[in-house]
């Protein structure tokens, strides 16, 4: 390994460093603006000029690999001086506009020109203008500010695989472009906001709304899919200004999706703010007494088989957990949190797990999706999936409905269970590349277990990991992607139909034949309500969505962002959201009001607090205690052996913008679903 002096401090590196990042590890702070740690070299700012002994000028650290006896100095009179010189050339062009730039305040070039520039020019000519670009409705654009590092045509390349933007003309006539000025098509296109280091590129809806100083910012986790991507949560006084990534190499390293990043404006339509009951057909406002008073009359008397409840795609663990126990108390085996009528085995945690965790991907030399569209359900994860791709030591197969324009090459190999059988059987040609595989990985998407037969898949799923050498001592490869970010926390404390209980098919059959009486929704808005019959329907969520279209009583509970709760990741990674806003109106969080209607009902809820409802998870779940860390599940018995249908797995996912109630009430997101289906494409000069 080469070891090398950088101002007088030895550093040992691993073959291949950069002398930049040799002298990061040194504790060396190196300014730059092309450079990105997770995007190829490009070396064309300048701006992280170092000074190597005997080298006949200044040398770019980005670019430069680091070897042994190199003595490096990153503080002298002539790297001050180019420096200066490269941050002179970098503002000959750039406007004046900190005062009206959304980037004020968190502006790498603002930032950078303070520490390291000279604080005149010797430019006096006229500054170039160049005219902004249409990327779309989630990306505002101001073109003369672009310093042309090219982080975003990288990005669009390398990670997000939608190779949309690129540079036309040569010098100062360089432009950053989307060439054919359409909106960008990838589902993770508003991390180029974060990337760029100046204020070309800024969020549109954010645009004008708010300063960096102004906002009050809280950690918390994404619940818009089952990834549980890290976010920050800004906020101005009760309103929610933006969310952005935050750091987490095991789950999404420091990129998020779209939708994560712009449904907020969702958090301020359709809110369900204060109680409902529904009188002589119509919901009409009520206080929480006649709301909790209007339940007690209809459930009171009732048998624990007449009544329901059904968790929806976005519920937290402690809702989960208080709603359970309550129908525990009124004697009630009837719960669901399968909305799509996914045949998951809750019986085996390894069943319905990402056992390789998301980071595990790195190392996966062979991965056979079925029944998944990783682009629309996990945008996160897909990336993950390229980054690998893009190493050339992996092998990627689909098995589906549909073959999906993903962002790197796979083979098809069928659409439905008949041929992954061939696979479990070993008749098929990849049935060989698994077997030979170091580190084999099967991604099983719903759409391939969310039907009559989905059992059967899962067995042979099952059947493919056992004989194909998927999981072995050190590695599981057998890998369950969910969509929903309740999904595996409800599995986990066990938010499954009871003994002699029903799922969510025969609950709302049941509902329907009158057999069970009142259904509670908790935020389930993706079932078919008119399956319920005249069932007396409680419906608790955020926003007025299908469910609370239907429902009898409304109690409003708080989104996401408005509590403090818990969820757990598609790879079973306990992460715990924090409150960022309060609720609107009379909202509350989710967990209480079940509390509080448990009294009325005569049936006390034993926990007063948030504490003392986590003591009572960690009775269900001991692994809770473990936030943040993958609990390794043991491998076991899972799934049902049976016949199986020649129905091609679909994707559970037909719009990714429009998964839930937010993103359903959210105006970006209608029109980012709009431009998807190509409703919405701008005008040209070419068109009337």
């Amino acid at each position: 390994m080469p070891t090398l002096t950088i101002d007088g401090i030895q550093v040992t590196v691993e073959p291949g460093t950069t002398v930049l990042q040799a002298c990061e590890l040194a504790g060396k702070e190196i300014p730059r603006f092309c450079y990105h740690e997770r995007l190829t070299i490009a070396g064309n700012c300048r701006m992280c000029l170092v000074e190597q002994e005997k080298a006949p000028k200044p040398i770019a650290s980005c670019a430069m690999p680091a070897a042994d006896n190199m003595v490096i100095k990153t503080d002298t009179p002539l790297v001050k001086k180019a420096r200066e010189g490269v941050m002179e050339f970098l503002l000959i062009n750039h406007p004046l506009d900190c005062p009206i730039c959304d980037q004020g305040g968190e502006c790498d070039l603002q930032d950078q020109s303070m520490g390291y520039g000279k604080g005149s020019s010797r430019y006096d000519e006229n500054k170039r203008a160049v005219t902004d670009k249409y990327m779309g409705p989630l990306i505002e654009t101001v073109m003369t500010r672009c310093i042309q590092c090219t982080r975003c045509i990288r990005f669009a390349q390398e990670v997000a695989g939608v190779p949309e933007l690129g540079a036309i003309g040569r010098g100062e006539d360089m432009q950053i472009t989307t060439y054919l000025e359409q909106a960008m098509t990838s589902e993770l296109s508003g991390n180029v906001i974060d990337l760029c280091p100046v204020g070309a590129l800024t969020s549109k809806p954010y645009a004008f709304t708010a300063r960096a100083w102004e906002l009050r910012k809280t950690e918390s986790i994404d619940a818009m899919d089952a990834v549980g991507a890290n976010i920050r949560v800004d906020v101005r006084g009760r309103e929610v200004m933006r969310v952005l990534p935050r750091l987490n190499e095991d789950v999404n390293e420091e990129w998020l999706s779209d939708k994560s990043r712009f449904a907020y404006d969702g958090l301020r339509n359709r809110r369900l703010d204060r109680p409902y009951v529904r009188k002589n057909g119509k919901l009409q406002e009520a206080t929480w007494a006649e709301a909790f008073a209007a339940i007690a009359v209809n459930v009171k008397g009732l048998q624990g088989n007449q009544i329901a409840a059904i968790a929806g795609d976005m519920a937290c663990g402690e809702s989960m957990t208080a709603l359970k126990d309550l129908m525990g108390k009124l004697g009630s085996t009837n719960l669901d949190c399968r909305q799509d009528g996914a045949q998951i085995d809750p019986s085996n945690r390894a069943g319905y797990l990402f056992n390789s965790g998301i980071a595990g991907i790195d190392e996966a030399d062979a991965i056979l999706i079925v029944g998944s569209n990783p682009r629309r359900e996990a945008a996160l994860i897909n990336a993950r999936l390229r980054k690998r791709y893009l190493t050339g030591k992996v092998k990627i197969a689909l098995i589906g409905a549909e073959q999906p324009q993903l962002t790197y090459k796979y083979d098809y190999l069928g659409a439905g269970a008949a041929t992954l059988k061939d696979i479990a059987e070993g008749r098929h040609a990849f049935a060989e590349v698994l077997k030979g595989a170091q580190k084999p990985m099967l991604i099983l998407g719903q759409g391939a277990i969310a039907r009559a037969d989905g059992a059967a898949v899962l067995a042979l799923a099952k059947q493919v990991a056992d004989s194909l050498g998927l999981v072995k001592d050190g590695w599981n490869g057998f890998n369950m992607l969910h969509t929903a970010a309740s999904r595996v926390g409800a599995l986990d404390l066990g938010f499954v139909p009871g003994q002699g209980g029903k799922d969510v098919a025969g609950i709302l059959a049941s509902a329907q034949s009158g057999e069970i009486k009142t259904v509670w929704l908790l935020g389930a808005d993706e079932i078919d309500t008119s399956k319920l019959g005249s069932a007396f329907v409680i419906y608790q969520g955020s926003h007025g969505d299908v469910g609370a279209k239907r429902a009898d009583v409304i109690l409003p509970g708080a989104a996401y962002v408005e509590k403090d709760a818990t969820w757990v990741n598609t790879e079973g990674r306990v992460q715990l959201g924090r409150r960022a806003a309060a609720p609107p109106g009379d909202a509350r969080e989710d967990w209480s009001i079940i509390r509080a209607v448990s009294e009325p009902l005569g049936h006390k809820l034993p926990y007063d607090n948030l504490g003392m409802l986590r003591r009572r998870m960690l009775e269900l779940a001991p692994h809770f205690s473990g936030v943040d860390k993958l609990a390794t599940a043991a491998w076991g018995a899972f799934g049902a052996a049976g016949s199986v249908t020649d129905a091609p797995f679909a994707s559970t996912v037909a719009d990714f913008f429009l998964t839930n109630p937010i993103a359903r009430a959210s105006a970006t997101m209608a029109e980012c679903s709009a431009l998807a289906r190509g409703a919405a494409q701008p005008k040209t000069g070419t068109h009337d």
